[in-house]
This record gives structure tokens, sequence and C-alpha cells, in this order.
């Protein structure tokens, strides 16, 4: 047995197996729903459901409350339709195009760039033409299955066979600790990908927001990347929030690209600054608030810590007039905010 799904405003169907959430249903038949984690975790999926009838699988109430649901949202992610349904949602046509992979990749180089953060650098195969849309993450796929997903850091028109990724050290956790203990250059791992509805809206010659937290500026560069691969000039400014000045891993390179690219701002925010720091301070997209009260004609591109996210979301559309369609995200959400640890 099977369901029909459609989406709404775009007016495309799709079917859904029994037992099955809508979600990876799309993905398989490339409807580019939007989503993050695919875990019940992030909220990224959230949609509206129009008609039907669903059954929503295991969740965080962070990213979807009894009150939202009882008002109509669902996680498409982990909603599994008891009937034909009808849903609302920003749909993403064009991330169908790019087919998901699963394939070998050789460590090239570990580089500490901080003291919890390494810069893998992969070699893709020889024989593969892997595509993506700068912006979108991977799956590394663990001996026992498990998986952990991760942002590439360079933009496809620069990886020439290669991916950059910015992995943070979560003590005990079992990928970060291999990648922070034994990995070694040459080791081969598996991956699928790509995956993720965060990347660059062309369409658009909106000034962009692009706002990052730790990691979470890993995509972000991977998007300045690509918009200087094809000389674009839409203005820019990126902030990027970090505790100390030594977490600014890629602080040089962001102010280089800002020297280089006359579209592009750099505005680094340090939640815990040393005495010799005379940057900005405090919560970043606080910062990106006092710079820009009225946002009501940008696009904002956020990634990195799910708190970080969600604050940016709700008060730069509260408090700014961010048209609540114009914010794009991507939560990094590890196995710990998963589980709800």
């Amino acid at each position: 047995m099977t369901f029909t799904v459609t989406v709404q405003p775009a007016g495309r169907s799709f079917e859904v197996a029994r037992d099955e959430a809508m979600l990876p249903a799309a993905i398989r038949q490339g409807i580019g729903l939007p989503y993050g984690c695919k875990d019940g975790a992030c909220g990224s999926c959230k949609s509206r459901l129009l008609e039907g009838r669903v059954i929503h699988g295991a969740h965080q109430l962070k990213a979807l409350s009894a009150a939202e649901e009882a008002s109509g949202l669902v996680l498409t992610c982990c909603a599994t339709p008891q009937t034909d349904c009808v849903i609302e949602s920003r749909q993403v046509t064009s991330v169908g195009q790019f087919p998901v992979l699963k394939m070998p990749v050789r460590v090239t180089t570990i580089e500490r760039r901080a003291p919890d953060v390494a810069v893998l650098t992969l070699q893709l195969p020889g024989n593969q033409v892997f595509q993506y849309h700068a912006g979108q993450y991977i799956e590394f796929i663990l001996r026992d299955g498990a998986r952990r997903s991760y942002s590439m850091a360079s933009a496809p028109e620069t990886a020439q066979g290669q991916m950059e990724l910015h992995i943070r050290h979560m003590p005990g956790g079992r990928f970060t600790d291999h990648v922070f203990g034994a990995m070694k250059e040459r080791e081969i791992l598996r991956v699928e990908g790509p995956f993720g509805s965060f990347f660059l809206r062309e369409d658009s010659a909106k000034p962009v927001v692009l706002l990052a937290s730790g990691t979470g500026f890993a995509p972000i560069k991977a998007l300045i990347e690509h918009m200087q691969a094809h000389g674009m000039d839409r203005e820019a400014v990126l902030y990027w929030g970090c505790r100390s000045e030594a977490d600014l891993y890629l602080h040089d390179w962001a102010l280089e690209m800002a020297r280089m690219l006359p579209w592009l701002r750099y505005v680094p925010v340090l939640s815990e600054p040393g005495v010799a720091w005379q940057g900005r301070t405090g919560f970043v997209h606080r910062a990106v608030m006092a710079d820009l009260p009225d946002l009501s004609g940008h696009q904002v591109y956020a990634c990195g810590a799910p708190v970080m996210v969600a604050a940016a979301q709700r008060d730069l559309v509260a408090q700014c007039a961010l048209p609540a369609e114009e914010f794009y995200a991507d939560a990094f959400t590890s196995e710990a905010d998963k589980h709800g640890a």
C-alpha cells in the first residue's frame, strides 16, 4: 500500500510506502523538501499538514513541540502518512538534480587548526564524478552502519577531486575521537552524499548575511568560494561567532577573502574574548541585529549550533523584519543533540 503526498504551493506529488516517513520517500523521488539532520532533532524539515493524517515517530520537542503539532505542523523526516496528504512546504526543486552516491574516500591530510578543530582533506575516487551544491553535506558510514554528518567546506568548483571538512572534537564521540586519535593519512573511509537543502538561492539578487558559529563556518566557506568562482557580486557580510580568538581557526582566510572580494565584509564576534581582543563581542546574531536592524530586503544563511540557529531565526524575523522564507539554515546537530543529551 502507498499513499500520495502533494506538496503545495508547488503542486508536485510523490508516493510514500506504508510505514515510511515522508522525507526519505521525497529524497528518493527527487522532490526537494528542506531538511537537515533527518533524525527529528533540528526542525529544519518542519512543514504544515493541510490535508490528511500522519503519525510521528520519535523526535525532540525542541524540533516540534506538542503545541506546534496540535496546530498542524509536522516533521517530514519522521511523519508517516496514514492517508493521502497535502503539505505546505518551501520546496527546493534543484536538490534532486545530483545523485546520492556511496563511495570510498582516502584521507589526504589532517591539519589541526585549533585545539579541538581538525581540517580533513579527502581524496575522491578517480573514476567517480561527485557533484554537490556548496553548503551540502556528506555522511560517514561507520563499520556498524552508524552515520556522522559533515558539511563540505570547499566549493565543488575548487574541489579538484578532493573534499575539505572541518571536524570539531566531541570528547567521547566515536568518530571524532578517532579523527583526533588514531586516524592516519591514507586511511580509507566510506561516505554517502550529497545531502541537505542548504545552498545559495541564485534566483535572487538580495544582499546576503552569512551567519556562522564554530565549525558551522565550513559550509559558509564553501558558499563564499562558490560565489567567487562564479564571479558573483551580490553584497555579502560574514559574521563568524566563536568563544575565543583561538577558535577562529580560519581567521586569516576570512580576512584575505574580505580583502580580495569587494562585495564581502567579515565581522568576527567572540563570546568569551581575551583582554587583547578589540573586535565585536557577545552573541553573533545580536551583532547582525545591531548592524542591520532592517533585514526586509536580505537573505540570511545560518549554520552552526542549534541554539544559535534557533535564536537567529526567531529574533531576525521578529525584530529585524527578515521575511521568514528568506532564512536558510543548517543546524549542526551532534549525536548528543539527537538523543537529547
